[in-house]
């Protein structure tokens, strides 16, 4: 059982700041922010989960069935995060190449402290409390100075692991691949990484977010591993008995100018090659959500909409199926996962071809974080515009990609993929 307490707010951005600093103190935080981010299926504009009181950390080796175990003994708040290579669960594949991070392949644990921010409420549930100890916390909280300003060195060497020529040289590949008919589209990405390197964690998020205001930020830390996310992309729902996805395929930059902005806008809209991207995507989608969903109940609510943000324009499809009240949560995931945002058509030649030519192992990155409910419910992003930090081993990466289809030309891929990372250089560059 928990102890549940509701306070009221006067200044919320303040408080989420405080909230933040505070957690630093913990070895296991989650927090995810819409950044008030108008949108029709957010249930929190922030969410806080710190002090693991039990968690399952594992490899992929029946990684979904022991998540499966856990999460149904456990009938409480789960939070953590999915990596890409769970696929290797899911199918007969590996992941062989180089990771430089070292995140386990799926970790959730079961937070002592969980504080929700709605409006200007904020709820706090605390698990095996001691006497007023959620007032003490509280008091500390608020008493706590905001985000301390840091002065990020101005010699962080970020490198490319796959370099210009060699990227032409891969998306070639994949164009074969595709003419060849082994795959209609993949979402091939690079690294870009920094060795040696120091920096602070919370002031980095904190910039991230800053220039970018996405719907689903995240603050992760597992002990010495960050995540550091400004992540615009919700990879699956689950409310009650209804289930929404909402892959994002298509991507444009921002301009300052508003008539050039509109005219950006409007013609990452119109785009054949934008819009066949994302509808193939949209029914690969729809595919995996049937094989939990009520026959008949696989839906696309929205198809091919512009969302706007801040660093860029972005195509959206939103789809929903429904599913029995008796299904695992667990098994709607697995269904589903790695999204097809992030893989391709079909998914598992995609995967294979994925895996043959990045450099890299995925790891978090295009995998996801989020949480279930003691109600079965569940709410989780897709990892990209991502920030991944190994404090121990001072390793930095950030990856993008870009979707390639037989219209993709190389040089218009390679661009779209510097537009996805300007963020991410930007703050690391100071």
């Amino acid at each position: 059982m928990r102890t549940k307490y509701i306070h009221k707010l006067t200044d919320t951005k303040k408080i989420k700041n405080q909230l933040l600093i505070w957690a630093q103190q913990f070895d296991d935080v989650v927090w995810l922010d819409s950044n008030e981010y108008k949108q029709n299926y957010g249930n929190y504009d922030a969410v806080l989960a710190v002090d693991a009181f039990t968690g399952i950390k594992t490899d992929y080796v029946k990684g979904f069935e022991k998540l499966k175990d856990y999460q149904a003994s456990l009938k409480d708040w789960a939070f953590g995060y999915l990596t890409y290579d769970l696929k290797n669960d899911i199918e007969f594949l590996s992941s062989q190449n180089f990771d430089g991070l070292g995140f386990s392949d799926l970790y959730f644990f079961q937070p002592k402290k969980l504080f929700f921010i709605r409006g200007n409420q904020l709820e706090i549930q605390y698990l095996k409390m001691v006497d007023d100890e959620i007032e003490d916390d509280l008091k500390t909280i608020e008493n706590t100075k905001e985000a301390f300003q840091y002065s990020q060195p101005n010699d962080i060497k970020i490198k490319l692991r796959i370099h210009k020529d060699e990227y032409f040289e891969k998306i070639h590949t994949i164009l074969s691949h595709i003419l060849r008919g082994d795959i209609y589209e993949t979402n091939f990405c690079q690294e870009f990484y920094a060795e040696n390197t120091e920096i602070n964690p919370l002031d980095i998020y904190n910039k991230l977010n800053g220039i970018s205001n996405p719907p689903f930020a995240t603050f992760l830390k597992c002990f010495d591993n960050y995540l550091l996310s400004a992540s615009p992309e919700r990879y699956l729902k689950k409310e009650g008995q209804i289930v929404i996805t909402q892959p994002i395929k298509g991507t444009a930059k921002r301009s300052y100018s508003l008539k050039e902005d509109e005219l950006l806008k409007t013609t990452l809209s119109n785009s054949i090659k934008e819009r066949s991207e994302n509808i193939m995507i949209v029914d690969l989608v729809r595919n995996d959500l049937s094989k939990t969903a009520i026959k008949g109940s696989v839906k696309v609510e929205e198809l091919c909409k512009i969302y706007t943000f801040d660093q860029v324009h972005q195509m959206v499809s939103t789809i929903k199926s429904k599913v029995e009240e008796t299904t695992s949560p667990i098994d709607i995931i697995k269904s589903t996962f790695p999204m097809g945002s992030m893989t391709g058509a079909p998914k598992i030649s995609a995967m294979k071809i994925i895996e043959d030519l990045e450099e890299t192992k995925r790891g978090l990155y295009s995998g996801a974080v989020g949480y279930f409910t003691p109600e079965n419910d569940f709410d989780f992003n897709v990892v990209i515009r991502s920030i991944l930090y190994n404090a121990t081993k001072k390793y930095l990466s950030y990856s993008v990609g870009s979707a390639i289809t037989a219209k993709s030309e190389p040089l218009q891929e390679y661009e779209e993929c510097l537009v996805k990372a300007k963020a991410m250089r930007t703050v690391l560059e100071n």
